[in-house]
């Protein structure tokens, strides 16, 4: 996948990723935070910064099918490429047993997208697997999409910011539940 910006701040988010850090970075609606989903520090970092409750789980990112194969129970992962159709669609699929608590949260699914954003895509390329993806937001607050914002509003809370634009989608993704296709949360147009 051609990345537009230079590598390094992607290879630098990459080794911050895998030393246990966190990092914001332009998703296809909204800036995210993310880490590496198996570290239960990191994972409570973000919880913390955002003021999240951990009841609610988390949504994972990838830029294959195959990044998610340890954290899902789908035999069939083709049903997460359409994400990279018209709109990024998050979907709520059978969580692997390997999922912990501090992703999954009080579900019985687990969250996750194949993601179509290039900026996202190349930081799990270099993290080496799929990415915690939790807007850059304080909860109950809007999510952020405008870069300064985020660097005034979280520079001194993440290990990095990767540089990038979100879009082309308004705000979060959609999320759906698989084999229902029942919305849980509605995108906002393009």
């Amino acid at each position: 996948m051609p990345v537009t910006l230079p590598y390094e701040p992607i290879r630098r988010a990459g080794r911050i990723l895998r030393a246990g850090g966190v990092v914001a970075y332009p998703t296809e609606g909204v800036f995210g935070l993310g880490c590496l989903p198996d570290n239960m520090a990191a994972v409570v970092r973000i919880l913390r910064i955002k003021r999240r409750d951990p009841e609610l789980g988390l949504l994972l990112i990838a830029s294959c099918p195959e990044q998610l194969d340890r954290w899902t129970g789908l035999p069939d992962p083709a049903p997460l490429l359409e994400s990279r159709l018209d709109r990024p669609v998050s979907w709520i699929v059978p969580a692997s047993p390997l999922v912990p608590y501090w992703i999954q949260g009080r579900h019985a699914g687990v969250g996750v997208r194949v993601t179509a954003h290039e900026v996202a895509a190349a930081l799990c390329d270099a993290a080496g697997s799929a990415l915690v993806s939790t807007s850059a937001n304080f909860s109950g607050q809007p999510a952020t999409r405008n870069r300064f914002v985020l660097r005034r509003r979280f520079r001194e809370l993440v290990d990095c910011i990767v540089p990038g634009e979100c879009g082309p989608a308004k705000g979060p993704s959609e999320i759906r539940i698989l084999g229902t296709d029942r919305v849980i949360r509605q995108a906002k147009g393009k």
